[in-house]
């Protein structure tokens, strides 16, 4: 008996534009960035699903320079915004001004109008002026004076955050935690990956390095991946799957708050965009469970006995994915 061909299949989107994409984003972040494979996975899932991130890690991670090197390999304006206590809502999108030329107020923008923004330390300022981000992370607007202004296309807030020092700082309220696309953990690099930064940085300053980092990705060109992932194909029980999968946030025993429609269509939209970077161009169960605790781990508040007996989002998250029967 001869034996059977493997069937081959073919993706019905094509595919290889985004993947060449991706590939050289990879790459350009790769001539500074030492290990965060993973890390840098999920943030380019972000931005093809033009969702907004969450870094946190302890301080010399390198959080910050890694979003200011995915903008620099983007041909996209950037803004750095470093978050105080006296820091003013005016301070980050803009205030009116009187021009005595016309006598009219005029609108000064502030640094937010940028297609990539960073927000170092977003939990150093007061609930006032995180307050202030939150119409322009969900509706990319911000309305001044009854005016309202559209944020330019594409748009991304790129957060970062240090869990361990506390004092100065304030906590991000859950509506905000909310429009967070997924949150990213930086860990300590390991031991050969600390070596080979030594080693990257002997002879060579962080700026010369830096530099060599090139933009090869336009603003039209990611509009484009951004459509291409919408049509990612998604079957009807994969939807449910994902439906189980918040449904459970919000009757775990170990949950007080559980996660809400967006975090639903938040998992739907990673998925789609992680299947797509993966060379399919339909998603897979394995999808979900892959992205689906970076998507989750900051939209549920654990109950005060499980954070007390030290229990983290984490490894609640992973085993109500364990507990849920995966579609075939």
């Amino acid at each position: 008996m001869e034996n059977e061909e493997e069937p081959i299949f073919s993706n019905r989107i094509a595919l290889d534009e985004l993947a060449n994409s991706v590939k050289q984003i990879k790459e350009e972040l790769s001539k500074v960035i030492i290990g965060q494979q993973e890390n840098i996975d999920l943030l380019i899932t972000s931005l093809l699903c033009g969702g907004h991130v969450l870094m946190e890690g302890v301080p010399g991670v390198a959080k910050t320079l890694t979003a200011k090197l995915l903008a620099q390999s983007l041909d996209v304006s950037f803004k750095r915004i470093q978050f105080t206590p006296d820091l003013m809502p005016s301070d980050v999108l803009g205030t009116s001004v009187f021009n005595p030329k016309s006598l009219e107020f005029e609108y000064k923008p502030g640094p937010i109008f940028s297609n990539i923004i960073l927000i170092d330390e977003i939990n150093r300022s007061p609930p006032k002026t995180q307050a202030a981000l939150f119409e322009l992370m969900e509706e990319k607007q911000v309305t001044i004076d009854g005016q309202t202004y559209q944020m330019h296309q594409p748009f991304l807030v790129l957060a970062t955050q240090n869990p361990i020092d506390q004092e100065g700082t304030y906590r991000l309220p859950e509506a905000q935690l909310d429009r967070f696309f997924m949150k990213i953990l930086v860990d300590y690099p390991k031991p050969d990956e600390e070596i080979d930064l030594l080693k990257k940085f002997n002879y060579q300053t962080q700026i010369q390095v830096t530099e060599t980092v090139n933009a090869i990705l336009g603003k039209e060109k990611i509009i484009d991946l951004k459509e291409t992932i919408q049509k990612i194909i998604i079957e009807d029980h994969l939807l449910k799957f994902i439906t189980d999968i918040v449904q459970s946030t919000r009757n775990h025993k170990q949950i007080e708050l559980g996660g809400s429609p967006r975090a639903s269509l938040a998992l739907m939209q990673a998925s789609k965009a992680l299947a797509a970077i993966s060379g399919r161009d339909f998603v897979i169960p394995e999808d979900i469970k892959t992205i689906g605790i970076p998507v989750l781990r900051h939209r549920i508040i654990l109950t005060a006995d499980s954070e007390m007996e030290g229990v983290t989002e984490d490894e609640v998250l992973s085993e109500l994915f364990n507990s849920i029967e995966i579609p075939r």
